[in-house]
């Protein structure tokens, strides 16, 4: 069993997201989720392929940013942008991910629509210091 540190942690799901959502480089991405990956969301099918299948069926505009990434043990949360995805707003999500052996193992999220600044109730962006345009 590999053991890493939160920072390695975190570098590697950075890396990982990367490498699938603004690569599109799927033999690379093998190396970074679990073939035993267990994924949590309900928009998404099981493991591993049930990932890489979805990002194949969405437009080849779609671009992960992240604004912050926390870890603690084996667990990272990010909060990010899915962009360019094929809907009418982009995606603001925090990611749940637990590190085993040094691959993405598990994964839960949490999905919102990115709100207009006439849309925001509270008068701030969701994403970084500014409304989408």
């Amino acid at each position: 069993m590999t053991k890493t540190t939160p920072e390695q942690n975190k570098a590697l799901v950075l890396k990982a997201f990367d490498t699938l959502f603004n690569k599109r480089d799927y033999a690379a991405a093998e190396r970074f989720w679990s073939d035993r990956y267990i994924q949590h969301s309900a928009h998404i099918a099981p493991g591993r392929e049930g990932l890489f299948a979805l990002i194949r069926t969405v437009p080849e505009t779609l671009r992960y940013e992240n604004q912050l990434a926390v870890a603690e043990g084996d667990y990272v949360i990010t909060h990010g942008r899915f962009s360019g995805n094929g809907r009418p707003a982009a995606w603001i999500a925090a990611d749940i991910v637990r590190i085993e052996d040094g691959k993405l193992a598990e994964h839960w999220d949490v999905l919102q629509d990115e709100v207009t600044k006439a849309d925001s109730v509270s008068g701030l962006p969701m994403f970084g210091d500014r409304f989408p345009s």
